[in-house]
C-alpha cells in the first residue's frame, strides 16, 4: 500500500504570539472586565512532500506568522462587527459604548478588528483569513489545508480550518 505523499507539518514556536487587551462580551448586557492575555499562536499546515524531502521552507512560514502577529501585539482590540458595541472616532479617542456604559480608548493604543467578539475562534479566523491572502505561498506550495490556533492561556485554545478545494 502506498504512503501518502502529503505531511502536516506543526509550526508551534514561542515568538508566535501577542500580547492584546481586550473583553469578551457574551450578551446584549453582559461583558467582561478589560484585561490582557499573550495570545500564543500555531499553525498546522498540510502539503505535498517535495522531491527534496520537505514541504516548504519551515523559515518562510515563519517569518509570515512573525509578521502577521506583530500586526497584533500591544493593542486593545475591539470587535468593529459586534452587534453589541456602538464604535465612534471622537478626535484622538475611540468612543465606545456598550449596555449604557462609556469607554474611550486612545486610537493610537486601539486596533478596531473585523471580527464580532475578540475571542480566540475570532482570533484564530482573521489570522487564517489574513495568512489566505499569501496565495503566492499557499499556492506555490501545494498547500492542501491550514489549521490556525489561538490560545489565551494554557488548555484554552481555539481554532480555524481552511482546506483546499477545486477551484482554489
Amino acid at each position: 500500500m502506498p504512503i501518502d505523499t502529503l505531511t502536516t507539518i506543526e509550526i508551534t514556536k514561542e515568538d508566535l504570539k501577542f500580547s492584546a487587551a481586550h473583553f469578551t462580551i457574551f450578551s446584549a448586557t453582559e461583558r467582561e472586565r478589560l484585561h490582557g492575555h499573550n495570545f500564543k499562536v500555531s499553525l498546522d499546515i498540510t502539503a505535498e512532500v517535495g522531491d527534496n524531502g520537505m514541504c516548504f521552507s519551515y523559515v518562510e512560514i515563519k517569518q509570515r506568522l512573525r509578521k502577521l502577529v506583530a500586526q497584533y501585539d500591544e493593542y486593545l482590540v475591539l470587535p468593529a462587527l459586534s452587534p453589541y458595541l456602538v464604535i465612534a472616532e471622537e478626535g484622538d479617542n475611540y468612543r465606545v459604548e456598550f449596555n449604557g456604559e462609556v469607554m474611550h480608548f486612545l486610537k493610537a493604543d486601539t486596533l478596531l478588528l473585523p471580527i464580532r467578539n475578540s475571542t480566540v475562534e475570532e482570533f484564530a479566523r482573521l489570522l487564517l483569513e489574513r495568512l489566505l491572502e499569501d496565495s503566492a505561498f499557499i499556492q506555490g506550495n501545494g498547500v492542501q489545508s491550514l489549521i490556525m490556533k489561538v490560545s489565551s492561556g494554557p488548555g484554552q485554545s481555539g481554532s480555524a480550518t481552511w482546506q483546499h478545494s477545486v477551484g482554489d
